[in-house]
């Protein structure tokens, strides 16, 4: 069955390529229940990490996970529609790594950056980055 999924993904890849139906999206407008659900991802990466999943080990799955889902249409996407999207989850789940603290504070820290571009709307301050750093 992962196979099969594999599969589609990648026809879907190619057939969106061949087709010209790749274009710019605008900016996705994050909501509170998709910074608690990333909030659970990067409380969940911290675990990991705990457990002996290395950084590597991690981000890598990570990125061709995301790779992945770049096939499909942006609303059909979990969190990551947009690019800013993908910086702050993958600027998160760096930061488990290089700065290691308890999972529930990586949680409440991304949770307040992604908060805090949902009160921003379109017109988000900073980049996602610097947003997830300052926690």
């Amino acid at each position: 069955m992962k196979r099969m999924i594999v599969n589609l993904v990648q026809c879907l890849a190619i057939g969106a390529a061949l087709s010209g139906m790749v274009r710019v999206v605008p900016a996705h407008e994050l909501t509170s229940s998709e910074c608690r659900e990333g909030g659970d991802f990067i409380k969940h990466a911290a675990m990991s990490r705990d457990y002996g999943v290395s950084r590597e080990m991690f981000l890598d799955r990570m990125q061709s996970d995301l790779a992945m889902i770049q096939a499909f249409p942006p609303h059909l996407r979990w969190f990551v529609q947009d690019p800013d999207d993908e910086e702050l989850l993958s600027g998160a789940a760096r930061l488990v790594f290089d700065a290691p603290r308890a999972p529930e504070s990586h949680q409440s820290a991304f949770l307040e950056a992604c908060l805090a571009r949902v009160s921003d709307g379109p017109e988000r301050a900073g980049t996602p980055s610097s947003a997830a750093d300052a926690q």
